[in-house]
C-alpha cells in the first residue's frame, strides 16, 4: 500500500504552517516549524516564494492531502467522488476525508495523531461491525460500531488509549464508551466542527480549472 514516507515535519514547513501531523508533539517547543520555520530546500534559502494564482490553490489542496495522510491520485479519485455525488462538491469531499476510517479512530481519540491511527487499522486492531477492518481509507457510514480487536485488549495501544480517552475532545458526530472504548458513528460530520485548516473552495477551483 503506498504511503508518504518522508518527514512529517517537512511538509508543515513546506506549506507554512502547523498541520499537527504529529499530534501532541506540535503543541511543544520541540515542534519543527517552531525551531526552524523557514521553507526547506537546499537552494530557497528559508524564504518563503511568492505564489501564483495556481501556486495558491495548489497549496490548499497539498494542505488537505497533507492533513489526512493521502497520496495525489488517492486525493483525485476521491474529489471525483464527491463531484459525482449531490451536494456541494467541497463539503462532501472533506465529509469523504473525515470518514475515512484512520481519520475516524484518531478522532475517537484512540490514536494520537493520524499516522498513528493508520497504524492501528493497518496491523488489525481495529473492527467495524463485528469484522476486522484493516483498510485506512475504508469509508464509515452512520451506524456503524467501531470496536478493538480481542486480541489487542491486553497490548499497548489499548492501554495508551484507555490512559488517554479522558483528556480527548470527541467531536458530536461519533461516541466513545469510555468503560471499554467501544465506538459508535452517530451522524455525518458537519463542515463547522470539523475545522478545516485549508480553503475547500480553492480546492474546488484547483480540480475545476
Amino acid at each position: 500500500m503506498a504511503r508518504y514516507t518522508g518527514s512529517s515535519c517537512r511538509l508543515c514547513r513546506r506549506v507554512g504552517e502547523k498541520l499537527m501531523l504529529k499530534g501532541e508533539r506540535c503543541g511543544t517547543p520541540k515542534c519543527s516549524i517552531e525551531r526552524n520555520p523557514g521553507t526547506p530546500g537546499q537552494h530557497t534559502g528559508g524564504r518563503p516564494r511568492k505564489l501564483s494564482e495556481y501556486g495558491v490553490r495548489l497549496k490548499e489542496k497539498q494542505k488537505a492531502r497533507y492533513t489526512y495522510g493521502v497520496l495525489e491520485r488517492q486525493f483525485r479519485r476521491m474529489f471525483a467522488d464527491a463531484e459525482r455525488a449531490p451536494g456541494m462538491t467541497g463539503e462532501t469531499l472533506v465529509q469523504l476525508l473525515e470518514r475515512r476510517l484512520d481519520n475516524t479512530v484518531y478522532r475517537l481519540g484512540l490514536g494520537e495523531s493520524r499516522n498513528q491511527a493508520r497504524q492501528l487499522v493497518q496491523h488489525g486492531h481495529i473492527k467495524v461491525n463485528g469484522r476486522k477492518v484493516d483498510i485506512p481509507s475504508f469509508v464509515v457510514k452512520p451506524g456503524d460500531v467501531i470496536t478493538w480487536r480481542e486480541k489487542t485488549i491486553n497490548k499497548d495501544p489499548y492501554n495508551r488509549a484507555m490512559q488517554g480517552i479522558d483528556s480527548k475532545v470527541i467531536p458530536s458526530w461519533l461516541s466513545v464508551d469510555k468503560k471499554d472504548l467501544s465506538c459508535r458513528v452517530l451522524s455525518l460530520p458537519s463542515n463547522d466542527e470539523i475545522a478545516a485548516k485549508f480553503d475547500l473552495k480553492m480546492i474546488v477551483e484547483h480540480y475545476s480549472r
